[in-house]
Formats: C-alpha cells, structure tokens, sequence
C-alpha cells in the first residue's frame, strides 16, 4: 500500500544541529577514535521519503525515543486520502530503512564496534584493576604496614561485595533512564577517587571504610554494560562482544601483575610504600580515563550520533526483527516478572559457580604463585600468562558460541576444563604441575563469565525485564565473590587443598545447573514449535502487540540453548 505524504505550509520547518567531536585517543595502543558528526532532525521526514517504507497498520504501536523521525499520519480509504490535522504528529513505525545486504550490515557492525567496545574494554579493565590490585598490594606488605591480624585481609576483601550487590538492580534501572555516558562516567569518578584514598589509608578500619564504598560505586558497571551490548546488538552477535570486553578484565590480572612490578620500585618515594603508589597510580588513571568516557561514551541506537538516520532505523529493524518486538516500556510490571522468573535464579546460581573462582583467583592468584617458591617480584610476573591464555580463550569460545547459536554445550565444556585444573593444583606439590594447573582453571574459568551473561540476557525478553535479570544474575555473581574472599586462607598455604576443592564444588555445581537448563530451554522450544504447528496461521502484528507485554512468555519467542 502507497502512503502519499503532504506538508503543512505552517507547521513544517527543519532543525539542524551539528555537533562536531573528536575522539581521538588511544585504548592499550590499538584502539582510536576519529571524527565524528552528529545531525538531529525533528519534525521533518521529507529528505528521507525516498528510503522508507512506513507501516500503516497502528502508526501510535511503536513509542519512539526523542530524536527520532515523527511525521504527520494520514488515511488513505479507496484511494482517497483524508489527511488529519496537521498539528498533529504521531510516531511511525520503520519497518524497512534500506535494504541492507550482507556487506553493509558487516560494515555497519564494524562501524558500532569500532564506536562501543574499545571505551569499554578500557573501562572494564580499570574497573577490574582497580577491584583486584589489592591482591598485588599484599606482596608489597599491605598487611604489615595497616596491622592486619587473622582474616581482616579477608574480611576487607568480602566487604566490598554486598555494597556491590545492593547497587546493582538501582544501578540498571538508572542506565535505562539515564544517558549512558553520563551514569557510566559518574560511578567511575567516583570509584576511582575511593582507589586513590586507598593508598593513603593508615589502619584496619580505613582500608573497610574505602573498600566498601568501592563497592557500591562499581555495582552498576558490569551488569550496566552488559545491558548496554544488548540494545545495540542481536542475540547471537551479543556474546562475543560481551567475550571482548570480559577479556579485558581477563588481561586487567596480567597487567595488573606487570604495572605491580614496576611500580615496586617506587617503595619509598613522598613516604609512602610500594602497596600505596599502587592504588595512587591506578586511581589517578581511571579519573582521567572517567573524563574521557563522558565524551566517548555513546547513547542508545535512537540518538547514536556516529550513525546515519539509516543506520540507525537499520539498528532498530535489526533488534526487533530479533526479539519479535517485545515492549520496552518503563513499567513496574516487568521488574516483577523478572523477579519471579525461576530461570533467572538457576542462572544466578550458574554465575555464583563462575564468579568465585574468577574473584579467587584475581584476588590470591599471585599469593598462590609466589607458594610455589617463586619471588614475590617473579610471582608478580608468572602470574600474568594464565590471564593472557584465559583472554584468548574467552574470545573464541564466545565467537564460536554465536556462530553456533548456543550456549550451554560451550559452558559446559569450559567447566568441564576449570574442574581439571582446579584438580590438579589440589592433587600435587610438583610446581610445573600446579602452574599448569592454574593455566588449564584459567582458561576454564574465566570463558564462562561472558557466556553465562550473554545466554541469560539473550533468554529474557524484553528492555526493562532483561536490565532486571541481568543485574539480579551479577547479584548471585557477586554473592560469589564475597565466599571467594575466605577460600584461601593463611592456614591451608602453601598447598591450599581446601580452597582448590571448594572451588571443584562451586563449578561442579555449575555444571548441573547448565545441563539443566540446556535441558529445558530445548525442550520448551520444542514444545512452542509443536504449538506454532498446530496452529491454524501465523500472528498478525495486531495479536502480536496484544502479547508483547508477556516478554520472553510470548508463543513466537525461542530460547537459547
């Protein structure tokens, strides 16, 4: 059907608003940001007549963000067209910007990859070097210095994960209100000021103090980003993307161990220890890396400036075309069901069994080299290429996930691995046996983060539901980490045979909890395609905005498996 468009002499006139920023900075040497140019059009849909293909059925279905194209409706009946008020202007649904063919689509994913990951890649691993430099901190005498007796290292450890926890869920619900980079930039200002006290702290207490309020600040990083992956890309391209950013948390242990080294020899300078100048130094890094992401930082695909209008109508086709166009309204109604939701639960359980080993290792990783009878200085160094492995595996076994459209079978495979290692650290005192121990626990470990976070967002649909259940899943993560902060203890050095067998249990558990789920995920999308079969026709788009607000309940969603 031809939809004829017409413009009121009175009420049509364009707004052009030309912001030109440079973003031109380097992430670890590789990652640079050119020019880019951001035009807003309001009120006017006549330059982009000649691309789009819009929809007549229900022009009000579809709410659209600010920035985006409103036009004035019309109803053509037997050709006759009856035009409405020309004040009045509706949102209109694009169900086709262009036709995109395999290379412009791949050119427009590099395009969002260029302009999304590197700021958070470099951010993920501040944010990680920051949480987990204290574990290099305590070769350098931090426990000596502030006095600790018995667990107070340990207890300064867990108590930054239950400030962390309770931020998480607000933390999300204000990402979906807020500007990305103006949310994302503030919790890391913040942090990064909590890092740099930290060196300057004297006592048991001051090291609780700043500890838990890092915490709270650091919450909303890691669930806000995965959140943020998933309302710029499809399903099946969220993982490695999300494997991306992780293994920058991954290299954020060996650089961690490298940085530690070097800055060792700073022990003495303005009066202060070794352990201080690493939290001062890293502290200071982040500040100024918040400052950038302000600006680097871009918004959701409605406003992203660095794309066309039809790139970003392409953008949006693309996530309904994925999700079956489930709401994204800002309703109470959708936090509860993720609340309720059984299988978000089974996943908190499965990240539990992928956090406390990925946090006990970052957090004693070099306490536990350096018990092979390796230097506190070469403990520092050798605990640097069980990260790098642990990066490269993340990344494949992510891209290999996508590309096959599951999951579950690659976690599975991942834990299989991390039980191995974990084994035989706990099983020998030969130290060639234990590092290759710690390589294969690694590269077991750490894959299952980025892969567990992308098969339950891509499970839940959607907008608000899915930033829900993702921060209640790093909530069960992160419940983790506070074990993880008394698995290793001072009386079980230097074989740690307790811990490493703690550590067996939390992923063997894990493990029953995916192949659970495999289970049913497959089962129930077994069930729904019998359903669609009996079925005497497809859902009309009408029937399909009337069960939209079921989420991923809707008879047209399939899980992942």
């Amino acid at each position: 059907m031809d939809i004829g468009y017409t413009h009121s002499h009175t009420h049509t006139h364009t707004y052009i608003y030309m912001y030109v920023c440079v973003l031109n900075y380097k992430v670890t040497a590789s990652f640079i940001y050119s020019l880019g140019i951001r035009v807003f059009f309001l009120r006017n849909l006549s330059t982009f007549q000649p691309i789009l293909q819009l929809s007549t059925g229900n022009p009000g279905a579809m709410e659209r963000k600010d920035g985006e194209i409103s036009s004035t409706a019309e109803k053509t009946t037997g050709g006759e067209a009856e035009t409405e008020a020309s004040s009045r202007f509706v949102s209109v649904r694009v169900t086709e910007a262009q036709e995109f063919d395999m290379k412009a689509t791949k050119r427009l994913l590099r395009k969002i990859d260029i302009h999304i990951l590197p700021i958070m890649c470099l951010i993920c691993l501040l944010c990680f070097l920051d949480r987990a430099n204290i574990g290099n901190a305590r070769l350098d005498n931090l426990e000596s210095d502030l006095h600790l007796i018995g667990l107070q290292y340990n207890d300064c450890l867990a108590i930054l994960f239950p400030f962390y926890i309770i931020a998480e869920i607000p933390s999300n619900l204000m990402i979906k209100h807020i500007e990305p980079s103006t949310w994302l930039s503030f919790i890391m200002f913040a942090w990064s000021v909590c890092i740099i006290a930290q060196g300057f702290v004297a006592n048991y207490q001051g090291l609780m103090a700043t500890r838990a309020l890092l915490g709270a600040f650091e919450g909303g990083f890691f669930p806000g980003i995965n959140f943020y992956i998933t309302q710029w890309y499809p399903r099946n391209e969220c993982g490695v993307r999300m494997a991306v950013i992780f293994s920058s948390a991954t290299l954020a242990g060996a650089f961690g161990g490298i940085l530690a080294r070097g800055i060792a020899e700073m022990s003495g300078a303005g009066g202060l220890s070794a352990w201080s100048w690493i939290f001062i130094i890293e502290g200071l890094a982040s500040i100024i890396v918040s400052f950038l992401a302000y600006w680097a930082i871009h918004g959701y695909p409605a406003s992203a400036r660095f794309l066309t209008p039809i790139e970003r109508h392409e953008v949006e086709r693309r996530l309904a075309a994925d999700s079956g166009s489930l709401t994204d309204d800002f309703d109470v109604r959708y936090i509860w069901q993720a609340l309720l939701d059984w299988k978000i639960y089974i996943h908190m359980l499965i990240c539990m069994g992928g956090f406390c080993p990925v946090y006990s290792f970052s957090l004693f990783l070099p306490t536990i080299v350096k018990n092979m009878g390796f230097s506190a200085n070469n403990a520092q160094l050798m605990s640097a290429p069980p990260y790098v492995l642990a990066c490269l595996f993340s990344i494949a076994g992510s891209w290999l996930a996508d590309r096959c459209r599951q999951r579950g079978v690659f976690l599975l495979g991942f834990q299989l691995i991390a039980m191995l290692g974990l084994a035989m650290l706990a099983a020998s005192m030969n130290p060639i046996i234990q590092y290759t121990g710690t390589i294969f626990a690694a590269i077991g470990i750490y894959p299952q983060i980025p892969l567990g976070l992308a098969w339950n967002g891509s499970n839940i649909g959607g907008s608000l539901k899915r930033a829900t259940g993702i921060a209640m899943q790093v909530m069960g993560g992160n419940c983790g980490g506070i074990i993880a902060s008394y698995v290793y203890l001072e009386r079980d050095a230097p074989r740690y045979i307790a811990g490493h067998s703690m550590l067996i249990g939390f992923v063997g558990l894990a493990f029953i909890m995916t192949l659970c789920m495999t289970i049913w995920c497959r089962g129930e999308n077994a069930r729904r395609d019998a359903i669609t079969r009996q079925a005497t026709g497809e859902l009309t788009a009408e029937q399909k905005m009337l069960e939209r607000k079921l989420a991923d309940g809707v008879s047209w969603f399939r899980y992942t498996t």
